[in-house]
Protein backbone atom coordinates (compact mmCIF):
# COMPACT_ATOMS: atom_id res chain seq x y z
CA UNK A 1 0.00 0.00 0.00
CA UNK A 2 1.61 3.41 -1.17
CA UNK A 3 0.25 6.79 0.53
CA UNK A 4 1.25 8.67 3.53
CA UNK A 5 3.24 6.84 6.25
CA UNK A 6 2.87 8.00 9.55
CA UNK A 7 5.29 8.04 12.76
CA UNK A 8 6.35 4.24 13.79
CA UNK A 9 5.21 5.48 17.62
CA UNK A 10 2.01 6.22 15.67
CA UNK A 11 1.22 2.72 14.53
CA UNK A 12 1.72 0.88 17.46
CA UNK A 13 -0.77 2.53 18.98
CA UNK A 14 -3.13 1.30 21.52
CA UNK A 15 -6.84 2.19 21.39
CA UNK A 16 -8.44 3.78 24.78
CA UNK A 17 -10.86 0.66 25.32
CA UNK A 18 -13.89 1.86 27.42
CA UNK A 19 -17.08 0.39 29.29
CA UNK A 20 -19.50 -1.30 27.73
CA UNK A 21 -22.82 -0.03 27.20
CA UNK A 22 -24.70 -2.58 25.78
CA UNK A 23 -25.73 -5.88 27.37
CA UNK A 24 -26.87 -9.42 26.16
CA UNK A 25 -30.60 -9.03 27.52
CA UNK A 26 -33.76 -7.61 26.30
CA UNK A 27 -34.61 -5.30 28.79
CA UNK A 28 -32.74 -1.61 28.93
CA UNK A 29 -29.14 -1.97 30.56
CA UNK A 30 -27.97 -0.74 33.78
CA UNK A 31 -24.84 0.84 33.06
CA UNK A 32 -22.21 0.62 36.13
CA UNK A 33 -18.98 0.27 34.07
CA UNK A 34 -17.63 3.57 33.65
CA UNK A 35 -17.78 5.47 36.95
CA UNK A 36 -20.82 7.69 36.37
CA UNK A 37 -22.80 9.74 38.53
CA UNK A 38 -25.35 7.97 39.96
CA UNK A 39 -27.48 11.05 40.37
CA UNK A 40 -26.84 12.46 37.17
CA UNK A 41 -26.39 16.11 36.80
CA UNK A 42 -27.29 19.44 39.07
CA UNK A 43 -30.70 20.54 37.91
CA UNK A 44 -28.86 23.84 37.91
CA UNK A 45 -26.75 22.65 35.52
CA UNK A 46 -29.19 21.33 33.63
CA UNK A 47 -30.85 24.04 33.25
CA UNK A 48 -27.89 26.68 32.35
CA UNK A 49 -27.03 24.03 29.43
CA UNK A 50 -30.63 24.38 28.04
CA UNK A 51 -30.30 28.15 28.07
CA UNK A 52 -27.28 28.19 26.12
CA UNK A 53 -29.17 26.62 22.91
CA UNK A 54 -30.20 29.90 21.65
CA UNK A 55 -26.32 30.83 21.64
CA UNK A 56 -25.13 27.75 19.59
CA UNK A 57 -23.66 30.58 16.72
CA UNK A 58 -21.65 32.19 19.00
CA UNK A 59 -18.26 31.17 19.79
CA UNK A 60 -17.75 30.12 23.15
CA UNK A 61 -15.56 32.61 25.86
CA UNK A 62 -12.08 30.96 24.79
CA UNK A 63 -10.34 32.15 28.11
CA UNK A 64 -13.59 30.40 29.68
CA UNK A 65 -13.38 33.73 32.34
CA UNK A 66 -16.18 32.67 34.55
CA UNK A 67 -15.48 28.73 34.65
CA UNK A 68 -12.54 29.67 35.83
CA UNK A 69 -13.24 32.43 38.40
CA UNK A 70 -16.41 30.23 39.83
CA UNK A 71 -13.26 27.70 40.04
CA UNK A 72 -10.83 29.56 41.94
CA UNK A 73 -13.96 30.52 44.20
CA UNK A 74 -14.51 27.28 44.83
CA UNK A 75 -10.83 26.14 45.49
CA UNK A 76 -9.20 29.25 46.93
CA UNK A 77 -7.02 29.21 43.89
CA UNK A 78 -5.41 31.94 41.32
CA UNK A 79 -7.89 31.52 38.54
CA UNK A 80 -4.89 32.74 36.43
CA UNK A 81 -2.96 29.63 36.84
CA UNK A 82 -6.10 27.02 35.62
CA UNK A 83 -6.38 25.69 32.31
CA UNK A 84 -9.23 24.03 30.96
CA UNK A 85 -9.35 21.35 28.55
CA UNK A 86 -12.05 18.65 27.10
CA UNK A 87 -12.26 16.51 29.63
CA UNK A 88 -9.21 15.66 31.75
CA UNK A 89 -7.94 13.39 29.31
CA UNK A 90 -6.58 16.64 27.14
CA UNK A 91 -5.02 17.98 29.57
CA UNK A 92 -2.94 14.67 29.81
CA UNK A 93 -2.50 15.05 26.02
CA UNK A 94 -1.07 18.57 26.33
CA UNK A 95 1.59 17.87 29.33
CA UNK A 96 2.78 15.00 26.35
CA UNK A 97 2.92 17.42 23.99
CA UNK A 98 4.61 20.25 26.28
CA UNK A 99 6.81 18.10 28.07
CA UNK A 100 7.59 15.02 25.80
CA UNK A 101 10.01 14.74 22.79
CA UNK A 102 10.31 11.01 20.88
CA UNK A 103 12.22 8.88 23.23
CA UNK A 104 11.78 10.42 26.61
CA UNK A 105 10.07 8.40 29.41
CA UNK A 106 6.89 8.92 31.64
CA UNK A 107 6.61 6.49 34.42
CA UNK A 108 2.96 5.44 35.42
CA UNK A 109 2.13 3.31 37.92
CA UNK A 110 0.90 -0.71 37.37
CA UNK A 111 -3.14 -1.18 37.96
CA UNK A 112 -3.48 2.41 37.37
CA UNK A 113 -5.41 4.90 34.14
CA UNK A 114 -4.99 3.39 30.76
CA UNK A 115 -4.87 6.82 29.06
CA UNK A 116 -1.35 7.35 30.21
CA UNK A 117 0.60 5.18 27.99
CA UNK A 118 -1.45 6.13 25.01
CA UNK A 119 -0.87 9.64 25.57
CA UNK A 120 2.90 9.19 26.06
CA UNK A 121 3.10 6.97 23.20
CA UNK A 122 1.26 9.21 21.19
CA UNK A 123 4.38 12.00 21.05
CA UNK A 124 6.79 9.17 20.75
CA UNK A 125 7.57 8.90 24.65
CA UNK A 126 8.16 6.03 25.95
CA UNK A 127 5.67 4.80 29.07
CA UNK A 128 7.36 2.92 31.64
CA UNK A 129 5.47 1.11 34.00
CA UNK A 130 5.98 0.77 37.65
CA UNK A 131 5.26 -1.97 39.99
CA UNK A 132 2.52 -1.43 43.13
CA UNK A 133 2.35 -2.58 46.09
CA UNK A 134 -1.45 -4.01 47.34
CA UNK A 135 -2.86 -2.31 44.31
CA UNK A 136 -1.77 0.84 45.44
CA UNK A 137 1.18 3.06 44.07
CA UNK A 138 4.52 2.91 46.14
CA UNK A 139 6.69 5.75 46.49
CA UNK A 140 9.69 3.52 46.50
CA UNK A 141 9.47 1.97 43.43
CA UNK A 142 8.67 4.68 41.18
CA UNK A 143 11.75 6.50 42.74
CA UNK A 144 13.87 3.84 41.51
CA UNK A 145 12.20 4.37 38.30
CA UNK A 146 13.47 7.55 38.17
CA UNK A 147 16.91 7.94 35.38
CA UNK A 148 17.85 10.23 33.19
CA UNK A 149 14.98 10.02 30.68
CA UNK A 150 12.43 10.59 32.75
CA UNK A 151 10.55 13.87 32.10
CA UNK A 152 6.99 12.65 33.53
CA UNK A 153 5.38 10.68 36.78
CA UNK A 154 1.55 10.48 36.15
CA UNK A 155 -0.43 9.74 39.63
CA UNK A 156 -3.92 8.54 40.05
CA UNK A 157 -4.65 9.79 43.27
CA UNK A 158 -7.17 7.97 43.85
CA UNK A 159 -6.69 5.86 41.55
CA UNK A 160 -8.67 3.87 38.71
CA UNK A 161 -9.38 1.27 38.42
CA UNK A 162 -8.49 -0.09 41.85
CA UNK A 163 -9.96 3.01 44.06
CA UNK A 164 -6.91 3.34 46.18
CA UNK A 165 -4.83 6.59 47.52
CA UNK A 166 -2.13 7.68 48.70
CA UNK A 167 -1.74 10.38 51.97
CA UNK A 168 0.00 13.50 50.90
CA UNK A 169 2.94 12.76 53.19
CA UNK A 170 3.61 10.52 50.61
CA UNK A 171 3.20 12.48 47.61
CA UNK A 172 5.11 15.27 49.28
CA UNK A 173 7.86 12.54 50.04
CA UNK A 174 7.81 11.33 46.13
CA UNK A 175 8.12 15.53 45.03
CA UNK A 176 10.85 16.42 47.35
CA UNK A 177 13.12 12.57 45.60
CA UNK A 178 12.78 13.59 42.33
CA UNK A 179 14.57 16.75 40.19
CA UNK A 180 13.00 19.91 39.15
CA UNK A 181 13.58 18.83 35.80
CA UNK A 182 10.90 16.05 35.69
CA UNK A 183 7.21 16.78 35.87
CA UNK A 184 5.07 15.12 38.36
CA UNK A 185 1.10 15.29 37.16
CA UNK A 186 -1.44 14.59 40.06
CA UNK A 187 -4.80 13.05 38.43
CA UNK A 188 -6.93 13.86 40.92
CA UNK A 189 -10.41 12.88 38.57
CA UNK A 190 -11.79 11.59 42.20
CA UNK A 191 -10.73 14.14 44.57
CA UNK A 192 -14.47 14.33 45.50
CA UNK A 193 -15.32 11.32 46.93
CA UNK A 194 -12.52 11.91 49.38
CA UNK A 195 -13.00 12.64 52.80
CA UNK A 196 -9.55 11.38 54.68
CA UNK A 197 -7.63 13.55 56.62
CA UNK A 198 -4.48 12.73 55.12
CA UNK A 199 -5.28 13.74 51.73
CA UNK A 200 -4.83 16.45 49.56
CA UNK A 201 -5.89 16.64 45.51
CA UNK A 202 -2.47 18.75 45.03
CA UNK A 203 -3.71 22.00 45.54
CA UNK A 204 -0.84 22.62 48.29
CA UNK A 205 1.82 21.23 46.06
CA UNK A 206 1.05 22.98 43.34
CA UNK A 207 1.23 26.21 45.61
CA UNK A 208 4.56 26.01 46.37
CA UNK A 209 5.84 24.05 42.90
CA UNK A 210 7.40 25.10 39.45
CA UNK A 211 7.21 21.32 37.97
CA UNK A 212 3.44 19.83 39.48
CA UNK A 213 0.52 19.79 37.89
CA UNK A 214 -3.11 18.68 39.58
CA UNK A 215 -5.64 17.50 37.08
CA UNK A 216 -9.20 17.35 37.51
CA UNK A 217 -12.76 16.44 36.15
CA UNK A 218 -16.38 17.30 36.06
CA UNK A 219 -17.33 13.84 35.06
CA UNK A 220 -17.32 12.31 38.49
CA UNK A 221 -19.71 13.93 41.04
CA UNK A 222 -20.79 16.42 39.20
CA UNK A 223 -22.20 14.14 36.66
CA UNK A 224 -21.51 16.16 33.20
CA UNK A 225 -19.47 13.16 31.41
CA UNK A 226 -20.99 13.65 28.02
CA UNK A 227 -20.10 18.00 28.17
CA UNK A 228 -16.34 16.29 28.51
CA UNK A 229 -14.76 18.93 30.79
CA UNK A 230 -11.86 18.79 32.98
CA UNK A 231 -9.26 21.12 33.97
CA UNK A 232 -5.39 21.65 35.76
CA UNK A 233 -3.75 24.01 38.40
CA UNK A 234 -0.10 24.16 37.91
CA UNK A 235 2.21 27.27 38.42
CA UNK A 236 1.81 30.09 35.50
CA UNK A 237 5.00 28.94 33.70
CA UNK A 238 3.41 25.34 32.85
CA UNK A 239 -0.55 26.74 32.61
CA UNK A 240 0.72 29.73 30.26
CA UNK A 241 2.77 26.68 28.47
CA UNK A 242 -0.70 24.36 27.92
CA UNK A 243 -2.24 27.65 26.99
CA UNK A 244 -0.39 27.93 24.58
CA UNK A 245 -1.13 24.44 22.46
CA UNK A 246 -4.51 24.17 23.22
CA UNK A 247 -6.75 24.50 20.27
CA UNK A 248 -8.89 27.93 20.43
CA UNK A 249 -12.37 27.65 21.85
CA UNK A 250 -11.84 24.41 23.37
CA UNK A 251 -13.77 24.23 25.78
CA UNK A 252 -17.95 24.78 24.65
CA UNK A 253 -19.93 27.55 25.74
CA UNK A 254 -22.52 24.61 26.95
CA UNK A 255 -19.76 22.80 28.94
CA UNK A 256 -18.65 26.19 30.23
CA UNK A 257 -21.95 27.36 31.72
CA UNK A 258 -22.89 23.75 33.20
CA UNK A 259 -19.45 23.51 34.72
CA UNK A 260 -20.21 26.71 36.84
CA UNK A 261 -23.72 26.26 37.81
CA UNK A 262 -22.60 22.46 38.92
CA UNK A 263 -20.10 23.93 40.81
CA UNK A 264 -22.44 26.78 42.84
CA UNK A 265 -24.95 24.28 43.39
CA UNK A 266 -23.53 23.25 46.79
CA UNK A 267 -26.77 21.19 47.92
CA UNK A 268 -26.87 18.78 45.00
CA UNK A 269 -23.18 18.22 45.62
CA UNK A 270 -23.70 17.23 48.97
CA UNK A 271 -26.25 14.85 47.70
CA UNK A 272 -24.09 13.50 45.12
CA UNK A 273 -21.55 12.64 47.92
CA UNK A 274 -23.63 11.34 50.61
CA UNK A 275 -25.43 9.12 48.13
CA UNK A 276 -21.94 7.66 47.02
CA UNK A 277 -20.68 7.37 50.43
CA UNK A 278 -23.63 5.42 51.75
CA UNK A 279 -24.12 2.84 49.00
CA UNK A 280 -20.28 2.65 48.24
CA UNK A 281 -20.03 1.32 51.80
CA UNK A 282 -22.92 -0.89 51.56
CA UNK A 283 -21.60 -2.62 48.38
CA UNK A 284 -18.40 -3.23 50.14
CA UNK A 285 -19.60 -4.89 53.10
CA UNK A 286 -22.11 -7.32 50.91
CA UNK A 287 -19.03 -8.15 48.33
CA UNK A 288 -16.77 -8.82 51.37
CA UNK A 289 -20.24 -11.23 52.91
CA UNK A 290 -20.21 -13.11 49.32
CA UNK A 291 -16.40 -13.96 49.66
CA UNK A 292 -15.14 -11.47 47.46
CA UNK A 293 -11.44 -9.89 47.55
CA UNK A 294 -12.76 -6.47 47.96
CA UNK A 295 -9.90 -3.72 47.44
CA UNK A 296 -11.24 -0.91 49.44
CA UNK A 297 -12.04 2.12 47.77
CA UNK A 298 -12.57 6.08 48.25
CA UNK A 299 -13.83 7.02 45.01
CA UNK A 300 -17.46 5.72 43.23
CA UNK A 301 -16.57 2.23 41.96
CA UNK A 302 -15.01 -0.93 43.61
CA UNK A 303 -13.08 -3.24 42.44
CA UNK A 304 -13.24 -6.98 43.80
CA UNK A 305 -11.75 -10.28 42.94
CA UNK A 306 -12.91 -13.81 41.98
CA UNK A 307 -10.90 -16.39 43.72
CA UNK A 308 -12.56 -19.38 43.28
CA UNK A 309 -11.48 -21.12 40.03
CA UNK A 310 -14.77 -22.15 39.74
CA UNK A 311 -16.29 -18.53 39.73
CA UNK A 312 -14.49 -16.73 37.60
CA UNK A 313 -14.62 -12.73 36.93
CA UNK A 314 -15.48 -13.50 33.00
CA UNK A 315 -18.22 -16.26 34.25
CA UNK A 316 -19.47 -13.16 36.60
CA UNK A 317 -19.36 -10.79 33.74
CA UNK A 318 -21.46 -13.00 31.12
CA UNK A 319 -24.11 -13.52 34.08
CA UNK A 320 -24.58 -9.90 34.57
CA UNK A 321 -24.48 -9.17 31.31
CA UNK A 322 -27.36 -11.64 30.18
CA UNK A 323 -29.43 -10.27 33.60
CA UNK A 324 -29.19 -6.46 31.65
CA UNK A 325 -25.83 -5.47 34.25
CA UNK A 326 -22.80 -3.72 32.65
CA UNK A 327 -19.98 -3.70 34.95
CA UNK A 328 -16.17 -3.18 33.73
CA UNK A 329 -14.49 -6.17 32.82
CA UNK A 330 -10.66 -6.50 32.01
CA UNK A 331 -9.35 -8.88 30.10
CA UNK A 332 -5.77 -7.22 31.00
CA UNK A 333 -3.89 -5.00 33.06
CA UNK A 334 -3.22 -8.10 35.45
CA UNK A 335 -6.73 -7.68 36.39
CA UNK A 336 -8.39 -11.00 34.77
CA UNK A 337 -10.47 -11.65 37.67
CA UNK A 338 -11.68 -8.75 38.97
CA UNK A 339 -14.96 -6.46 37.96
CA UNK A 340 -15.25 -2.86 38.96
CA UNK A 341 -18.28 -1.82 39.71
CA UNK A 342 -19.70 1.81 39.88
CA UNK A 343 -21.98 3.04 42.60
CA UNK A 344 -25.47 3.13 40.99
CA UNK A 345 -28.94 4.08 42.64
CA UNK A 346 -30.28 2.00 45.51
CA UNK A 347 -32.57 0.11 43.18
CA UNK A 348 -29.70 -1.09 40.89
CA UNK A 349 -27.39 -1.75 43.98
CA UNK A 350 -29.62 -3.75 45.28
CA UNK A 351 -30.21 -5.87 42.40
CA UNK A 352 -26.75 -6.18 41.22
CA UNK A 353 -26.04 -7.91 44.45
CA UNK A 354 -28.59 -9.93 44.54
CA UNK A 355 -27.42 -11.04 40.84
CA UNK A 356 -24.20 -11.68 42.30
CA UNK A 357 -25.22 -13.64 45.53
CA UNK A 358 -26.90 -16.04 42.70
CA UNK A 359 -24.26 -16.51 40.52
CA UNK A 360 -21.67 -17.06 43.68
CA UNK A 361 -24.80 -19.77 45.04
CA UNK A 362 -25.50 -21.79 41.61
Amino acid sequence: MTGPKTHSWIEKLDVYVTGKSKAKSEKPPVKLSANESALGPSPRAIAAYKNVAEELHRYPDPSYQELRQALAHKHNIDKDRIVCGVGSDEILKLVCRAYLKPGDEALFVAHSFSMYPIAVTSVGGVPIEVKDVDYTANVDNILNAVCEKTKIIFIANPNNPTGTYLPNSEIERLWQNIPDTILLVLDAAYAEFIEEEDYDAGIKLVEKSDNVIMTRTFSKLYGLAALRLGWGYACKEISETLDKIRDPFNVPSSAQIAGKEALNDIEFEKLAFGHNKKWRNWLMSELNTLGLNVIPSQTNFILFEFQDRDKTASAANEFLLRHGYILRYYSSQGLENFLRLTVGTKAENKEVIKLLKEFMEN
